[in-house]
């Protein structure tokens, strides 16, 4: 009954010596895998020690393989979630309505290429630029209206907008919906052609 005990005392003491040679004055010299091993070799080599030596060398073998299965888990995760954001990406960038991000003053931050084809421009001259610039007067006034009420709470907004024409002088009708960003600071904004909207 006594033997539990005492193999149990002597297998903290071979950890508590393997800590100490790990960890003390001459940690630098014990620093890394192979200095570990060197230590456990050390203690194997003895007799008093070896079965225990040899007991904390599965218990470490073991805890390995957890670390690996581990790493294995995490790097598939990690592929997993890659794949999704890039099918995301791809279903926002390609999506048939025009989605675009504002901020409180209804500068563009984001939008994806259907929105960049609905304002005419390319989407890297957009960034940073108002959406404002691209309505008429009337326009600019229904889209402060919405994101006001959106500002005070309100879930969800639909409009009409008008945007100015274009270099053949046709007239463009935008059906908008918005909503505050989740991210805070700003709202989200799709953009589809109204029906009133002339056919190109």
């Amino acid at each position: 009954m006594t033997a539990i005990p005492h193999n149990l005392n002597r297998r903290d003491d071979l950890r508590s010596r393997a800590v100490v040679h790990l960890k003390g004055p001459d940690a630098r010299a014990h620093a890394g895998a192979s200095a570990a091993l060197g230590v456990l070799y050390e203690l194997a080599s003895s007799p008093s020690t070896a079965p225990d030596a040899l007991a904390l060398l599965h218990e470490l073998q073991v805890h390995q393989v957890e670390v690996d299965l581990q790493d294995e888990e995490l790097r598939h995760a990690r592929v997993e979630l890659e794949t999704a954001l890039n099918r995301q990406v791809q279903l926002y960038d390609y999506a048939p309505v025009g989605y675009l991000t504002v901020d409180c003053n209804a500068m563009l931050r984001e939008l994806n290429r259907t929105a960049a084809t609905l304002l005419g421009l390319e989407r890297d001259c957009l960034l940073g630029r108002s959406l404002e610039s691209f309505l008429t007067p009337e326009g600019v006034s229904i889209l402060r209206a919405m994101l006001g009420r959106l500002t005070e709470g309100a879930p969800a907004e639909f409009a009409d907008l008008d945007l100015r024409a274009t270099q053949d002088g046709q007239p463009r009708c935008m059906h908008a919906s918005a909503c505050p960003d989740p991210a805070g600071g700003g709202f989200l904004i799709g953009l589809t052609r109204s029906k009133a909207a002339p056919v190109a």
